[in-house]
């Protein structure tokens, strides 16, 4: 029955929608719930092109790794990361509000995934399941089941931890998101997001060292309990 009433909806959703690649995609899968936006203008600086959107008739201010983009052109994205109060360095000029994007296209269907085809609302929580691995804790190292316990603790001082690569985005706000693992875990948090100039690779087994900042909101959806930032890969 539940099959049925899927395919029921899935239909019905593919005739009411069928030129709107926001809803499916051109080859009749489901895609994300991506979003778009027409580009009005657009000022490339520091290696990103800043531009100017028309999002259902709302101007915003989007930023994009360094391409050509012209006026008048479409760019679907998901995974939006909203700052609010940005300031560019390369620009010398603040935003009020701007959405950087990492997962963007001026075709729709490049946002579609044979793992991800179902509609789901990004946010900033986090999606990765928890790795049964167990990595050994250096001495002048903490586990993230200790940072997580004590977070008040490391707030604004500088700590190692070592854990496994699980997720790595790059280039997202002028700098690579990395989350890790150890396989230690407190009230249910066994993931650490850092950010850091280092690209790694997934399954690395690696050691960072940076500062905690705890309870980091970025608006939207994007907290974070702690974040280590401005990190570095240790030996």
């Amino acid at each position: 029955m539940k099959r049925l009433l899927f395919l029921s909806m899935l239909l019905m959703l593919m005739g009411s929608c069928k030129n709107d690649p926001k809803k499916a995609s051109q080859n009749g899968e489901i895609a994300n719930e991506y979003q778009s936006f027409t580009v009005k203008e657009s000022m490339p600086a520091g290696g990103y092109v800043y531009i100017l959107g028309d999002q259902d008739g709302e101007l915003k201010w989007f930023a994009v790794s360094d391409q050509e983009v012209n006026e008048g052109e479409v760019f679907y994205f998901t995974d939006p990361l909203v700052m609010k109060d940005f300031y560019s360095k390369e620009l010398d000029r603040p935003f009020e509000e701007i959405v950087f994007l990492s997962k963007v296209s001026k075709n729709a269907d490049d946002l579609v995934t044979p793992s991800n085809r179902i509609m789901n609302k990004p946010s900033g929580k986090v999606t990765t399941d928890r790795l049964e691995i167990e990595i050994e804790v250096p001495a002048d190292a903490i586990s993230i089941q200790q940072l997580f316990e004590h977070k008040e603790d490391y707030q604004g001082k500088t700590v190692r931890v070592r854990g496994q690569v699980v997720k790595f985005s790059p280039e997202i706000m002028n700098t690579n998101w990395i989350h890790i693992q150890d396989g230690t875990a407190f009230d249910g948090k066994y993931d650490l997001t850092i950010t850091s100039s280092s690209v790694v690779e997934v399954g690395d087994v690696l050691t960072f060292e940076g500062k905690i900042a705890v309870d980091k909101d970025f608006g939207y959806g994007y907290f974070y309990d702690v974040l280590m930032e401005a990190a570095e890969i240790k030996e």
